[in-house]
């Protein structure tokens, strides 16, 4: 399923059930937290998780994150793809690879 599909999908989910009164753009970034937290404690006492349970949580975020794009008008793909044009210049490969150092640390 395409992202366009998926949001759509996600509108007809919160249109149905009339909660987009509860997605603010300041509900929609804590949830994102707060399911990230989620995510995190799939991990929280070893490096291994549950398979299914990960991918639920990981839904969950990214559900969130979609609802918040689309509350702002703003396209995943491109926003995306503009970050890792501002990624790239950032952490050219000559500087970057194999490191995990910060941009102003190369």
């Amino acid at each position: 399923m395409s992202h366009r599909a998926v949001i759509q999908s996600l509108r007809e989910f919160v249109l149905e059930r009339e909660w987009g009164q509860f997605h603010s753009v300041v509900n929609l970034a804590k949830s994102i937290s707060i399911e990230s937290g989620e995510l995190l404690e799939c991990f929280q006492w070893s490096d291994e998780a549950e398979q299914l349970r990960v991918q639920s949580e990981l839904a969950d975020v990214l559900t969130y994150a979609y609802l918040l794009a689309d509350r702002l008008g703003l396209d995943p793909d491109a926003i995306v793809a503009e970050k890792l044009e501002e990624s790239r210049s950032k952490y050219p490969v000559e500087k970057a690879r194999g490191r995990s150092l910060k941009y102003d640390e190369l």
